[in-house]
Protein backbone atom coordinates (compact mmCIF):
# COMPACT_ATOMS: atom_id res chain seq x y z
CA UNK A 1 0.00 0.00 0.00
CA UNK A 2 0.98 3.64 -0.41
CA UNK A 3 1.09 5.97 2.59
CA UNK A 4 -2.01 8.12 2.84
CA UNK A 5 -2.94 11.46 4.33
CA UNK A 6 -5.04 11.16 7.48
CA UNK A 7 -7.93 13.47 8.33
CA UNK A 8 -9.48 12.55 11.67
CA UNK A 9 -12.20 14.50 13.42
CA UNK A 10 -12.87 12.47 16.52
CA UNK A 11 -15.78 12.79 18.94
CA UNK A 12 -15.99 9.85 21.34
CA UNK A 13 -17.91 9.31 24.57
CA UNK A 14 -16.55 6.77 27.02
CA UNK A 15 -18.66 6.83 30.16
CA UNK A 16 -18.18 10.24 31.74
CA UNK A 17 -15.24 11.01 29.49
CA UNK A 18 -15.38 12.82 26.13
CA UNK A 19 -12.62 13.04 23.53
CA UNK A 20 -13.00 15.83 20.98
CA UNK A 21 -9.95 16.20 18.75
CA UNK A 22 -9.11 17.16 15.17
CA UNK A 23 -5.97 15.73 13.63
CA UNK A 24 -4.54 16.04 10.13
CA UNK A 25 -1.40 14.21 9.01
CA UNK A 26 0.11 14.66 5.54
CA UNK A 27 1.21 11.61 3.52
CA UNK A 28 4.58 10.44 4.82
CA UNK A 29 4.52 12.82 7.81
CA UNK A 30 5.52 11.64 11.29
CA UNK A 31 3.53 13.25 14.12
CA UNK A 32 4.06 12.74 17.86
CA UNK A 33 1.09 12.82 20.23
CA UNK A 34 1.84 13.60 23.87
CA UNK A 35 -0.34 14.07 26.91
CA UNK A 36 -0.69 13.02 30.53
CA UNK A 37 -2.07 9.58 31.39
CA UNK A 38 -5.81 9.51 30.75
CA UNK A 39 -5.69 12.45 28.34
CA UNK A 40 -7.18 10.42 25.47
CA UNK A 41 -4.21 9.28 23.37
CA UNK A 42 -5.15 5.58 23.31
CA UNK A 43 -8.81 6.43 22.72
CA UNK A 44 -7.76 8.61 19.78
CA UNK A 45 -5.76 5.74 18.28
CA UNK A 46 -8.62 3.30 18.92
CA UNK A 47 -11.04 5.56 17.06
CA UNK A 48 -8.67 5.90 14.10
CA UNK A 49 -8.26 2.12 13.86
CA UNK A 50 -12.03 1.59 14.09
CA UNK A 51 -11.97 -0.25 17.41
CA UNK A 52 -13.62 2.64 19.30
CA UNK A 53 -16.97 3.85 17.88
CA UNK A 54 -17.44 7.51 16.96
CA UNK A 55 -20.26 9.66 18.28
CA UNK A 56 -19.39 12.36 15.78
CA UNK A 57 -16.82 13.38 13.20
CA UNK A 58 -15.06 11.13 10.70
CA UNK A 59 -11.89 9.22 9.87
CA UNK A 60 -10.66 9.70 6.30
CA UNK A 61 -7.59 8.49 4.43
CA UNK A 62 -6.98 10.65 1.38
CA UNK A 63 -10.47 10.85 -0.15
CA UNK A 64 -11.80 7.62 1.35
CA UNK A 65 -14.11 7.89 4.35
CA UNK A 66 -13.38 5.00 6.69
CA UNK A 67 -15.72 5.95 9.49
CA UNK A 68 -18.58 8.32 10.20
CA UNK A 69 -21.63 7.87 12.48
CA UNK A 70 -24.09 8.32 9.63
CA UNK A 71 -21.81 6.94 6.94
CA UNK A 72 -19.60 3.96 6.22
CA UNK A 73 -17.68 1.93 8.78
CA UNK A 74 -14.74 0.11 7.26
CA UNK A 75 -13.69 -2.79 9.56
CA UNK A 76 -10.31 -2.38 11.31
CA UNK A 77 -8.67 -5.17 9.30
CA UNK A 78 -9.53 -3.48 5.99
CA UNK A 79 -8.35 0.06 6.73
CA UNK A 80 -4.66 -0.36 5.96
CA UNK A 81 -3.91 1.06 9.42
CA UNK A 82 -1.52 -0.87 11.67
CA UNK A 83 -1.28 -0.35 15.43
CA UNK A 84 1.90 -1.31 17.28
CA UNK A 85 1.78 -0.95 21.07
CA UNK A 86 4.00 -1.48 24.09
CA UNK A 87 3.76 -5.27 23.83
CA UNK A 88 5.01 -6.95 20.60
CA UNK A 89 2.06 -9.41 20.68
CA UNK A 90 3.89 -11.98 18.60
CA UNK A 91 2.37 -15.42 18.08
CA UNK A 92 4.33 -17.56 20.57
CA UNK A 93 4.03 -20.76 18.50
CA UNK A 94 5.40 -19.15 15.32
CA UNK A 95 9.00 -18.34 14.48
CA UNK A 96 10.16 -14.78 13.91
CA UNK A 97 10.02 -15.41 10.14
CA UNK A 98 6.50 -16.83 10.35
CA UNK A 99 5.33 -13.92 12.51
CA UNK A 100 6.50 -11.40 9.91
CA UNK A 101 5.11 -13.51 7.06
CA UNK A 102 1.70 -13.84 8.75
CA UNK A 103 0.40 -10.47 7.55
CA UNK A 104 1.76 -11.07 4.05
CA UNK A 105 0.03 -14.46 3.87
CA UNK A 106 -3.20 -12.83 5.05
CA UNK A 107 -2.95 -10.66 1.95
CA UNK A 108 -2.74 -13.79 -0.21
CA UNK A 109 0.98 -13.59 -0.95
CA UNK A 110 2.34 -17.04 -1.91
CA UNK A 111 3.99 -18.88 0.99
CA UNK A 112 7.49 -18.95 -0.51
CA UNK A 113 7.43 -15.27 -1.43
CA UNK A 114 6.13 -14.32 2.02
CA UNK A 115 9.08 -16.11 3.64
CA UNK A 116 11.55 -14.38 1.34
CA UNK A 117 10.01 -11.00 2.15
CA UNK A 118 9.97 -11.82 5.86
CA UNK A 119 13.68 -12.64 5.84
CA UNK A 120 14.36 -9.39 4.01
CA UNK A 121 12.50 -7.41 6.66
CA UNK A 122 14.22 -9.25 9.49
CA UNK A 123 17.52 -8.26 7.93
CA UNK A 124 16.38 -4.63 7.69
CA UNK A 125 15.63 -4.54 11.42
CA UNK A 126 18.93 -6.14 12.37
CA UNK A 127 17.76 -9.72 12.94
CA UNK A 128 19.35 -11.51 9.99
CA UNK A 129 19.83 -15.19 10.81
CA UNK A 130 17.28 -15.22 13.66
CA UNK A 131 14.24 -16.09 11.57
CA UNK A 132 13.94 -19.61 12.99
CA UNK A 133 13.73 -18.48 16.61
CA UNK A 134 10.44 -18.30 18.47
CA UNK A 135 9.55 -15.23 20.59
CA UNK A 136 10.57 -16.97 23.84
CA UNK A 137 14.09 -17.29 22.41
CA UNK A 138 14.36 -13.56 21.70
CA UNK A 139 15.04 -10.61 24.01
CA UNK A 140 12.41 -7.91 24.54
CA UNK A 141 14.19 -5.58 22.12
CA UNK A 142 14.44 -8.32 19.48
CA UNK A 143 10.74 -9.10 19.86
CA UNK A 144 9.91 -5.42 19.31
CA UNK A 145 12.07 -5.45 16.18
CA UNK A 146 10.11 -8.44 14.87
CA UNK A 147 6.84 -6.63 15.63
CA UNK A 148 8.07 -3.55 13.75
CA UNK A 149 9.13 -5.69 10.78
CA UNK A 150 5.70 -7.36 10.77
CA UNK A 151 3.96 -3.97 10.86
CA UNK A 152 6.00 -2.42 8.04
CA UNK A 153 6.15 -5.52 5.84
CA UNK A 154 2.52 -5.19 4.79
CA UNK A 155 3.02 -1.59 3.64
CA UNK A 156 0.47 0.14 5.91
CA UNK A 157 -1.18 3.31 4.73
CA UNK A 158 -0.85 4.64 8.28
CA UNK A 159 1.25 3.31 11.17
CA UNK A 160 0.18 4.02 14.76
CA UNK A 161 2.83 3.53 17.44
CA UNK A 162 1.32 3.57 20.95
CA UNK A 163 4.16 3.90 23.50
CA UNK A 164 6.30 1.31 21.64
CA UNK A 165 9.44 1.95 23.72
CA UNK A 166 7.95 2.21 27.21
CA UNK A 167 8.64 -1.38 28.30
CA UNK A 168 12.26 -1.39 27.06
CA UNK A 169 15.39 -0.50 29.01
CA UNK A 170 17.06 2.82 28.03
CA UNK A 171 19.80 1.28 25.87
CA UNK A 172 17.39 -0.96 23.96
CA UNK A 173 14.88 1.88 23.59
CA UNK A 174 17.65 4.02 22.07
CA UNK A 175 18.48 1.27 19.57
CA UNK A 176 14.82 0.80 18.56
CA UNK A 177 14.38 4.59 18.30
CA UNK A 178 17.29 4.77 15.84
CA UNK A 179 15.86 1.83 13.90
CA UNK A 180 12.45 3.48 13.74
CA UNK A 181 13.94 6.71 12.40
CA UNK A 182 15.83 4.83 9.68
CA UNK A 183 12.85 2.72 8.61
CA UNK A 184 10.32 5.57 8.65
CA UNK A 185 12.68 7.69 6.56
CA UNK A 186 13.16 4.84 4.09
CA UNK A 187 9.53 3.74 3.79
CA UNK A 188 7.92 7.19 3.98
CA UNK A 189 5.12 5.74 6.10
CA UNK A 190 2.52 8.14 7.49
CA UNK A 191 2.99 7.70 11.23
CA UNK A 192 1.46 8.75 14.54
CA UNK A 193 3.51 8.13 17.70
CA UNK A 194 1.93 8.35 21.15
CA UNK A 195 4.67 8.83 23.73
CA UNK A 196 5.52 10.22 27.16
CA UNK A 197 9.14 10.89 26.19
CA UNK A 198 10.13 14.20 24.60
CA UNK A 199 13.20 12.42 23.15
CA UNK A 200 10.85 10.33 20.98
CA UNK A 201 9.15 13.47 19.70
CA UNK A 202 12.41 15.31 18.96
CA UNK A 203 14.19 12.37 17.31
CA UNK A 204 11.29 10.83 15.36
CA UNK A 205 8.60 13.40 14.60
CA UNK A 206 8.27 16.56 12.56
CA UNK A 207 5.19 17.84 14.39
CA UNK A 208 3.94 17.57 17.97
CA UNK A 209 0.33 17.48 19.16
CA UNK A 210 -0.44 17.96 22.86
CA UNK A 211 -3.66 16.31 24.12
CA UNK A 212 -5.00 17.13 27.58
CA UNK A 213 -8.38 16.19 29.08
CA UNK A 214 -9.69 15.01 25.74
CA UNK A 215 -8.73 18.17 23.83
CA UNK A 216 -5.83 19.28 21.63
CA UNK A 217 -4.26 22.12 23.61
CA UNK A 218 -1.26 22.87 21.37
CA UNK A 219 0.25 21.67 18.10
CA UNK A 220 3.02 22.71 15.77
CA UNK A 221 6.59 21.87 14.77
CA UNK A 222 8.19 19.87 17.58
CA UNK A 223 10.89 22.39 18.44
CA UNK A 224 8.45 25.31 18.37
CA UNK A 225 6.05 23.62 20.80
CA UNK A 226 8.92 22.75 23.14
CA UNK A 227 10.36 26.27 22.84
CA UNK A 228 7.09 28.03 23.66
CA UNK A 229 4.90 25.57 25.62
CA UNK A 230 1.40 26.90 26.21
CA UNK A 231 0.30 24.64 29.07
CA UNK A 232 1.83 23.32 32.25
CA UNK A 233 2.10 19.81 30.82
CA UNK A 234 3.83 20.98 27.65
CA UNK A 235 6.23 23.03 29.75
CA UNK A 236 7.00 20.04 31.96
CA UNK A 237 7.98 17.79 29.06
CA UNK A 238 10.11 20.59 27.63
CA UNK A 239 11.88 21.03 30.97
CA UNK A 240 10.68 24.64 31.16
CA UNK A 241 8.96 26.56 33.95
CA UNK A 242 5.86 28.61 33.10
CA UNK A 243 5.75 31.53 35.50
CA UNK A 244 2.54 33.63 35.35
CA UNK A 245 2.99 37.35 35.85
CA UNK A 246 2.15 40.69 34.30
CA UNK A 247 3.79 43.14 31.91
CA UNK A 248 4.46 46.64 33.18
CA UNK A 249 6.80 49.39 31.95
CA UNK A 250 9.08 47.02 30.08
CA UNK A 251 9.23 44.53 32.95
CA UNK A 252 7.72 41.16 33.73
CA UNK A 253 6.56 41.10 37.34
CA UNK A 254 5.35 38.30 39.62
CA UNK A 255 5.10 38.78 43.39
CA UNK A 256 8.52 40.16 44.40
CA UNK A 257 10.30 39.20 41.17
CA UNK A 258 10.89 41.33 38.08
CA UNK A 259 12.75 40.70 34.83
CA UNK A 260 13.43 43.05 31.92
CA UNK A 261 11.53 42.05 28.79
CA UNK A 262 14.33 41.04 26.42
CA UNK A 263 14.40 43.16 23.28
CA UNK A 264 14.33 40.14 20.97
CA UNK A 265 10.86 39.29 22.33
CA UNK A 266 9.43 42.77 21.75
CA UNK A 267 7.77 41.97 18.41
CA UNK A 268 5.82 39.03 19.80
CA UNK A 269 4.87 40.89 22.98
CA UNK A 270 3.56 44.13 21.55
CA UNK A 271 0.02 43.22 22.57
CA UNK A 272 1.15 42.52 26.13
CA UNK A 273 2.89 45.82 26.79
CA UNK A 274 -0.17 47.34 28.43
CA UNK A 275 0.35 47.84 32.15
CA UNK A 276 -1.00 44.87 34.06
CA UNK A 277 -1.44 42.64 30.99
CA UNK A 278 -1.04 38.92 31.86
CA UNK A 279 2.32 37.62 30.69
CA UNK A 280 4.03 34.25 31.19
CA UNK A 281 7.80 33.88 31.60
CA UNK A 282 9.42 30.69 30.30
CA UNK A 283 12.71 29.73 31.92
CA UNK A 284 14.80 26.58 32.40
CA UNK A 285 15.63 25.69 36.00
CA UNK A 286 19.28 25.38 34.90
CA UNK A 287 19.26 29.09 33.94
CA UNK A 288 18.23 30.27 37.41
CA UNK A 289 21.21 31.19 39.61
CA UNK A 290 20.85 30.68 43.35
CA UNK A 291 22.97 32.37 46.02
CA UNK A 292 22.78 33.07 49.76
CA UNK A 293 20.42 35.98 50.35
CA UNK A 294 23.22 38.41 51.20
CA UNK A 295 25.14 37.65 48.01
CA UNK A 296 22.91 39.67 45.68
CA UNK A 297 22.12 43.24 46.57
CA UNK A 298 19.99 45.06 45.96
CA UNK A 299 17.59 42.11 45.78
CA UNK A 300 14.86 44.20 44.17
CA UNK A 301 16.87 44.93 41.01
CA UNK A 302 15.21 43.45 37.89
CA UNK A 303 16.50 39.94 37.34
CA UNK A 304 17.31 39.54 41.05
CA UNK A 305 15.00 38.79 43.96
CA UNK A 306 14.83 36.93 47.23
CA UNK A 307 12.54 34.00 47.97
CA UNK A 308 11.96 31.30 50.55
CA UNK A 309 12.96 27.68 49.82
CA UNK A 310 9.86 25.47 49.87
CA UNK A 311 11.36 22.05 49.10
CA UNK A 312 14.41 20.22 47.72
CA UNK A 313 14.08 17.57 45.02
CA UNK A 314 16.85 15.22 43.92
CA UNK A 315 17.55 15.02 40.19
CA UNK A 316 19.85 12.88 38.07
CA UNK A 317 22.51 15.61 38.09
CA UNK A 318 22.05 17.31 41.45
CA UNK A 319 19.26 19.04 43.36
CA UNK A 320 16.28 21.10 42.21
CA UNK A 321 15.58 23.85 44.73
CA UNK A 322 11.97 25.05 44.72
CA UNK A 323 11.12 28.50 46.02
CA UNK A 324 7.86 30.35 46.58
CA UNK A 325 6.42 33.76 45.75
CA UNK A 326 6.86 33.30 42.86
CA UNK A 327 7.20 29.53 42.47
CA UNK A 328 10.59 29.23 40.77
CA UNK A 329 12.98 26.26 40.71
CA UNK A 330 16.75 26.32 40.31
CA UNK A 331 19.02 23.37 39.50
CA UNK A 332 22.18 23.33 41.61
CA UNK A 333 24.84 20.79 42.55
CA UNK A 334 24.73 18.71 45.72
CA UNK A 335 27.92 20.46 46.88
CA UNK A 336 26.29 23.88 46.47
CA UNK A 337 23.29 22.79 48.53
CA UNK A 338 25.56 21.55 51.31
CA UNK A 339 27.82 24.63 51.21
CA UNK A 340 24.88 27.03 51.44
CA UNK A 341 23.08 24.95 54.06
CA UNK A 342 19.92 25.04 51.97
CA UNK A 343 16.75 23.71 53.58
CA UNK A 344 13.02 24.46 53.46
CA UNK A 345 12.36 27.86 55.00
CA UNK A 346 15.78 29.31 54.13
CA UNK A 347 15.78 32.69 52.36
CA UNK A 348 17.88 32.70 49.18
CA UNK A 349 18.62 35.12 46.35
CA UNK A 350 17.72 34.21 42.78
CA UNK A 351 19.10 35.71 39.59
CA UNK A 352 18.26 35.20 35.92
CA UNK A 353 19.68 36.71 32.76
CA UNK A 354 16.82 38.30 30.78
CA UNK A 355 18.37 36.88 27.60
CA UNK A 356 17.70 33.38 28.98
CA UNK A 357 13.99 34.07 29.56
CA UNK A 358 11.26 33.88 26.92
CA UNK A 359 7.85 35.48 27.30
CA UNK A 360 4.45 34.64 25.91
CA UNK A 361 1.06 36.27 26.47
CA UNK A 362 -1.05 34.36 29.00
CA UNK A 363 -3.75 32.19 27.46
CA UNK A 364 -2.00 31.86 24.12
CA UNK A 365 -2.67 28.44 22.56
Amino acid sequence: MISAGLDARILVDRGGYTLSADLQVAPGEVVAVMGPSGAGKSTLFGAITGMVPLRGGHVRLDEQVLDAPAGPHVPPNRRGIVLLGQEPRLFPHLTARENVAFGLRARRMPRQQSRVDADRWLQRVGLAGLGRRRPAQLSGGQQQRVALARALAIGPRVLLLDEPLTSLDPDTAGEIRTLLREQLDETGTTTLIATHDAVDAVSLAERLVIVEQGRVTQEGPVREVLRLPQTGFAAAIAGIQRLPGTAEAGLWRADGAAVHLASHDAASLRAAQVAGAPLVALVHAADVRLRPAAALAPASEPGRWTARVTRLEQTLTGVRVHTGAPEVAADVSVDAVAAAGLAPGRIVALQVDPAEVRFTPAGRA
